[in-house]
């Protein structure tokens, strides 16, 4: 889905704790920003919390690349704000959420694990906001059963049924919004 959308990768761009989607997938990139909630990450240009308006800079970025982070905050539609306020306007966040998926024990030790989504609920959620939502689910019955059960893609007899979509199925939601 990133890789689809690279060419919305340019401009200053922000991303989650790293810039590893942005230095992959963006030929483009004037600034690379990183956003992240706490002191200590050595990656970090920016410490903020998406749900605090006043902690993070507001209307400069081009793209934010918001990857597997909304299922971990609980006030989902403040964070969603904060998404929109970090863009210009015409700026495009690409992201996606968790649907059918585990408990990540990692962060619900840090900062919680709150939510799982499906393409309905997000694009709802980002409509509130955003002037133009892409949603696309990925998954199906096979990846999610393999997902679950910790079997790697290399250890599957075909690794092409993966590709099919079932959206009954949606272990990842991708999105593509924009301000």
């Amino acid at each position: 889905f990133l890789y689809a959308h690279r060419n919305d990768i340019k401009g200053r761009v922000l991303e989650i704790s790293e810039s590893y989607y942005s230095n992959k997938f963006g030929s483009a990139v004037n600034k690379h920003e990183v956003l992240h909630a706490v002191e200590g990450n050595p990656s970090a240009t920016i410490i903020g919390d998406l749900c605090n308006g006043e902690s993070l800079p507001s209307g400069n970025m081009d793209c934010f690349i918001c990857t597997q982070t909304l299922n971990y905050i609980y006030d989902v539609n403040a964070a969603v704000h904060g998404a929109w306020q970090v863009l210009r306007p015409g700026g495009v966040l690409l992201g996606s959420v968790a649907g059918i998926s585990q408990v990540s024990s990692y962060d619900a030790e840090r900062w919680g694990d709150f939510w799982r989504f499906t393409d309905q609920s997000i694009k709802r959620l980002l409509l509130d906001r955003f002037n133009t939502v892409e949603v696309k689910p990925f998954g199906n019955r096979l990846a999610a059963l393999a997902f679950l059960d910790g079997i790697v893609v290399e250890d599957l007899p075909d690794q092409s049924l993966l590709d099919v979509t079932d959206t009954n199925y949606q272990l990842i939601i991708a999105f593509r919004a924009i301000r």
